[in-house]
């Protein structure tokens, strides 16, 4: 019987679409899921095709060709360790594994020294594109066992997404965790660019009393000038979608209570623990915790107070404003994400290419814009760039942009509409910008009541004061 290329576990619609990408490509597949049902479904899809469902994992492992290479498409956590506690002893030294789910860095850092003596090699890949990414070519960052990356890198970037100039959209990412973080501040400016979406949908409607069929247009415009990206793109799709039972717009059917599966909660705290300010994404996390209070919110409605009565202002002079806002916060999510980035290769000595990691996301994931073009050109003019926001190209839009963006913001306030995500990029692009912040009279504050001391201006040294006598 004919060894097989790789063998795919967890056949979910992600991982019958990725194994389906690689058939196509050229690769044959062995399936394995527990569900019986999702492997006759695998078995019926890839009928006729170079691929094939088997029933075990040793089934599994003993169908692929030397050395083996094994992809986990399993829910994060506890089932990948499941299934790498049955699944390693089948192994030997040389095969691959590759995580390829949406896990905390953390934990591939500890399956890769898990492993290390047993001298499989074990990869954590972060994929990106939902169902539809995964069967037409994904985002994809691999990182972990260097020694995996020439086994793998034939498949996955047949299979990973083209950009417009040829690029595939998969690279090896550095040692570690580093392809899974990659991939979880891929999410986290998701999480803030979502928001940033959302935020400006809120105005059109409350503040501009506009229908979702008028938004669609406004959005459709957008998305063919410097805002150019999936998730403008979809949402004018959203925004234009009749529901068949009503016949009115289906957004304004879907109930406001958002979900979430951790990726962007996990960025928000890594940044705290790094020391990373990313006021966007945590605030796109917080949206998210508050939108769930739907019942609690409904209440508050009817109690508390929000502010007079405002006109409504010329949609003809607020939607240019609105643009120019929202890629002004879009820009600063971003800053903040690869500040992120910066500060964990700093800290991990990962050694993490930063264009290279904007060049993936140009084509698959969901974050995928226009402007990540020249995000490379800014790294990959200036690599050790701490800020997005000090690339020349990037200072002249935010300098182009940021008085629409304050504007947009009052306007927000004014007419009583919530906007964190707008109202966090424009406090972190006012505090990147200053040369001197009130964090003086918060050391002052903190040695009064605990004589944690300060430093001064006028010399060195740690200094503490008795302020009162």
């Amino acid at each position: 019987m004919q060894k097989m290329d790789i063998g795919l576990v967890g056949l979910g619609v992600m991982g019958e679409n990725l194994a389906l990408n690689l058939e196509r490509n050229g690769f044959s597949v062995s399936g394995f899921d527990l569900d019986e049902a999702k492997r006759n479904s695998f078995d019926q899809r890839t009928r006729g095709l170079n691929g094939q469902a088997v029933h075990s994992l040793s089934e599994l492992v003993g169908s692929l060709q030397q050395p083996r290479c094994v992809w986990l498409m399993v829910p994060a956590g506890a089932a990948v360790d499941a299934v790498l506690y049955e699944l390693t002893p089948l192994l030997a030294a040389g095969d691959v594994v590759m995580d390829g789910g949406n896990t905390l860095f953390t934990d591939t850092e500890r399956r890769l020294k898990a492993l290390q003596d047993s001298g499989i090699l074990y990869v954590g890949a972060g994929v990106s594109g939902g169902e539809e990414g995964a069967l037409r070519g994904p985002a994809l960052m691999p990182g972990g066992s260097a020694a995996a990356w020439p086994r793998l890198k034939p498949m996955l970037q047949a299979i990973a997404a083209k950009t417009e100039d040829g690029a595939s959209c998969c690279e090896w990412m550095g040692p570690g965790g580093s392809g899974h973080f990659v991939k979880m501040v891929h999410n986290g400016i998701e999480y803030a660019d979502m928001q940033t979406i959302c935020e400006a949908y809120a105005l059109m409607q409350q503040m501009l009393g506009m229908h979702p069929s008028e938004m669609s247009t406004v959005f459709r415009t957008w998305n063919a000038g410097e805002l150019s990206s999936y998730l403008i793109g979809i949402t004018a799709d959203i925004l234009a979608y009749t529901d068949p039972e009503t016949g009115h717009a289906l957004v304004d059917k879907i109930l406001d209570t958002a979900e979430q599966k951790g990726t962007g909660k996990w960025a928000s705290q890594v940044a705290l623990d790094l020391g990373v300010s990313a006021p966007t994404i945590a605030n796109a996390v917080f949206a998210r915790t508050l939108s769930a209070l739907q019942a609690e919110r409904g209440k508050a409605s009817k109690v508390l107070t929000g502010p007079t009565t405002q006109p409504a202002p010329d949609r003809a002079s607020v939607l240019p404003r609105l643009e120019r806002a929202l890629l002004a916060a879009k820009i600063c999510a971003y800053a903040q994400g690869f500040s992120l980035l910066r500060a964990a290769d700093k800290e991990h000595q990962w050694q993490l290419p930063m264009g290279t990691v904007a060049s993936v996301w140009r084509a698959g994931c969901i974050i995928r814009a226009r402007l990540l073009q020249d995000i490379r050109q800014a790294f990959d003019g200036a690599p050790d760039l701490n800020n997005l926001l000090m690339d020349p190209h990037f200072t002249g839009v935010m300098a182009r942009c940021q008085q629409d963006l304050r504007e947009v913001v009052a306007l927000g306030a004014l007419h009583g509409v919530a906007m964190p995500s707008f109202m966090s990029a424009l406090s972190y692009y006012d505090a990147y910008r200053s040369a001197r912040l009130p964090a003086n009279l918060l050391q002052a504050q903190r040695d009064y009541f605990g004589a944690h001391t300060y430093q001064r201006v006028d010399r060195p040294g740690k200094f503490h004061t008795r302020w009162t006598d």
